[in-house]
């Protein structure tokens, strides 16, 4: 059996704040939204560079408050291209882990935690 790219799906509630954050903070651009009618709930697509996520205001699709991890070599070089955004709401740090990698930890408006992780050589 060969498995293939995993794409996590994480709870939104409020468009605007999640495009502030993902789009407007973070750097991912909008690859696709999807709303089977007007006023129905939002589902759409984000990447930066190889990461793709999904983002969903339906209920049941994921639950708030989820963890991913993302491969992110350069991570400090990120951070401060973060820290100079000035978000209000993030001012995130790099921690060197006991196992040798360095992450730095955000937490979108949802409750949803971002994990950039730079693995170290141990």
């Amino acid at each position: 059996m060969h498995l293939g790219k995993v794409t996590p799906i994480l709870r939104i509630f409020d468009e605007t704040k999640a495009l502030e954050f993902y789009v407007d903070f973070l750097g991912f651009k909008v690859d696709w939204q999807h709303r089977f009618e007007a006023n129905y709930p939002l589902y759409l697509q984000v990447s930066l560079g190889e990461c793709v996520l999904h983002l969903s205001e339906h209920h049941g699709d994921a639950s708030p408050g989820a963890a991913v991890r993302i491969q992110a070599p350069g991570v400090d070089a990120y951070q401060q291209q973060l820290l100079g955004k000035d978000y209000r709401y993030a001012k995130p740090e790099v921690e060197a882990t006991p196992w040798g990698s360095r992450e730095m930890s955000v937490k979108d408006p949802f409750g949803n935690r971002v994990v950039f992780v730079e693995e170290g050589e141990g």
